[in-house]
């Protein structure tokens, strides 16, 4: 393609940096970015795809998904004002994530800049929050080494980076000759040896270690279970961890926090020294205040901001616990790593077991039980995506890693409406893989126009809704809170006819008999589908360990609740969470 203008010599620089789509809407001043994909025939015959989602917040979560299941740069757009606002949601997301996400924000005409003008708003400036890199093209001079730096520190970042353009700038004849974008191996770092002699010195000194890992293990599974195995130590993992590290894995004890189960937190607050490795895990409350506690990670600044360190690590989980092996010593007496997986099998049968054990003719249907099942019929390299709230419960608890599958969820920025968009990226990134989408009905009904994308496009995505017609996390926050739950319900809505009117293969389930079949016939078919699970909207989830004022603030939001005339609504709750209440003696 010839270089004619800037639009085409940006266009021309993410094809030779491998870039094959970019998801967004077209617009006036994105127009000359859009002509110039056009020109390129496609990523079939070298060039780039237009990827039209509904929404430019769908685009950026979707080229964040794709970023995070293939390790590349992917890229979304927006035009000028409204349109790349709508980008900034997703750019959150994928910035947090660190996806390597290059975001082309176009702007209204340069001489316009700071006159009030149409639709203007300062890109440049809105979008230096949710990124590691944001600049504004004023001229065509500047253009190639901008886009290239731009690439370069997404990929770096790893994050996103964003590049304003303003459309008569596009359009400009081009001017310089790019620099190509420069790719490294992932590069080791090695902990200081004073660090690692001090680690040394107080996990030998420690009778009880525990572990709890993050996603910084990703990479260093093989160093992490033969550490575990050395010094007995159980291992607790977060949410982004679990796919690294929960898998075949003799000492795992399950996770803690909201969404939590099992012995993780026991072993947390049991130990003589907790080690935090490569987990950035932000809830306090979750994490004990009088166990001395060591921490690793290879970023510098999350050391010790979320709790008080004895002693702190810079280093890559792999580099130091490398340094760590001939300094520890083999701990003989392996109790209470006996005793903290004696205690996660029974929680797991008694407590995590008690969601599908006796549920499995029950209606509405227990959204446990339909979970456990899409563990059974997925594939055994799925990636799943899952909205935040409940369906991030479901999916940490039921659905299991095994080294192949993935998992992604909007872990750490907690959007609503990310499961279906970042379950389109996934799917357009890997076409040949089952893609499945847990998608609650809020969630689903915020972006619920990128069902059309799916039937637009005939993406083989799998959306699986749990329908339960309540914002089941909010009405859980606010009853441990002792409010009772108000404006958390969500109309009631046949997601199954919605999706079959797009002319989606679809099927709705409100007996738990049928919710294998349906889930086989969804899974099988050749294009998109979704299952519409009618769930019960009384389902919650504690987490295994909570305070005895939250149980407090439950039974005040309960009697509220019954002194509000709402005393069938409180019965009904009772009956589908009794199980989840912890007994007294659970807490003190």
């Amino acid at each position: 393609m010839a270089l004619r203008t800037v639009a085409d010599q940006l266009v021309a620089q993410l094809v030779d940096a491998g870039v094959r789509r970019i998801y967004g809407i077209v617009g006036d001043s994105l127009n000359p970015i859009v002509d110039a994909v056009r020109r390129t025939g496609g990523a079939g015959k070298g060039g780039i795809d237009w990827i039209h989602v509904r929404h430019e917040e769908a685009a950026a979560f979707a080229a964040s998904a794709e970023a995070q299941v293939t390790g590349e740069l992917a890229v979304c757009a927006g035009s000028c004002g409204p349109g790349n606002l709508h980008l900034i949601n997703g750019l959150y997301d994928a910035n947090r994530s660190g996806a390597p996400v290059l975001a082309i924000a176009s702007h209204i005409p340069s001489v316009q800049i700071g006159s009030g003008y149409f639709q203007e708003t300062h890109p440049d400036r809105l979008f230096v929050e949710c990124s590691v890199y944001s600049e504004l093209v004023a001229s065509p001079a500047q253009s190639p080494r901008v886009v290239q730096s731009a690439m370069q520190h997404a990929i770096a970042g790893p994050g996103v980076a964003v590049v304003t353009l303003p459309g008569d700038v596009a359009d400009l004849p081009a001017e310089g000759t790019p620099a190509p974008l420069v790719r490294t191996r992932p590069a080791a770092v090695v902990p200081a040896a004073e660090d690692v002699a001090a680690l040394a010195a107080a996990i030998n000194s420690a009778q009880r270690v525990a572990i709890f890992a993050g996603y910084g293990v990703r990479g260093a599974r093989p160093e992490l279970l033969e550490f575990a195995d050395t010094v007995g130590a159980p291992i607790g993992h977060s949410l982004r961890g679990k796919e690294w590290i929960q898998y075949d894995n003799p000492f795992d004890v399950g996770m803690t926090g909201l969404l939590g189960y099992g012995a993780a937190h026991d072993g947390m607050h049991d130990a003589d020294l907790l080690l935090l490795v490569g987990t950035d895990f932000p809830y306090e409350q979750f994490l004990p205040d009088d166990v001395p506690t060591a921490q690793i990670d290879v970023d510098a600044s999350r050391l010790g901001r979320r709790t008080g360190l004895d002693l702190a690590v810079h280093g890559d989980t792999a580099s130091t616990l490398r340094a760590l092996a001939p300094l520890v010593e083999r701990k003989t007496d392996r109790s209470f790593l006996e005793a903290q997986l004696a205690r996660h099998r029974t929680l797991m049968d008694k407590v995590v077991g008690a969601y599908t054990g006796d549920v499995k003719q029950k209606v509405p249907i227990h959204p446990e039980y339909a979970a456990s099942i899409l563990d059974d019929v997925a594939a055994p390299d799925a990636v799943f995506t899952a909205d935040t709230g409940m369906c991030n419960v479901w999916t940490a608890r039921y659905l299991n890693p095994n080294g192949a599958r993935r998992f992604l969820s909007s872990a750490l920025h907690g959007s609503m409406a990310n499961a279906l968009p970042h379950a389109i990226g996934a799917q357009v990134a890997s076409p040949g893989r089952q893609v499945i989408s847990m998608s609650g009905d809020g969630g689903l009904s915020m972006l619920l126009g990128e069902l059309v994308t799916l039937a637009a496009t005939d993406l083989p995505v799998k959306v699986v809704v749990f329908n339960n017609s309540t914002l089941g996390m909010v009405k859980l926050e606010m009853l441990v809170d002792g409010l009772p739950d108000f404006g958390v319900d969500v109309p009631s809505v046949d997601y199954a006819a919605v999706a079959g009117a797009l002319g989606l293969f679809a099927r709705r389930v409100d007996a738990p008999g049928d919710i294998e079949p349906a889930l086989r016939a969804v899974l099988d078919h050749p294009g998109p589908a979704l299952l519409d699970l009618v769930t019960d909207p009384m389902a919650l989830s504690l987490p295994p360990t909570i305070t005895a004022g939250q149980v407090k603030g439950f039974a005040l939001a309960m009697s509220k609740m019954v002194m509000g005339g709402g005393a069938g609504e409180a019965v009904k709750m009772a009956k589908s969470n009794l199980r989840n209440i912890p007994r007294p003696s659970q807490f003190g």
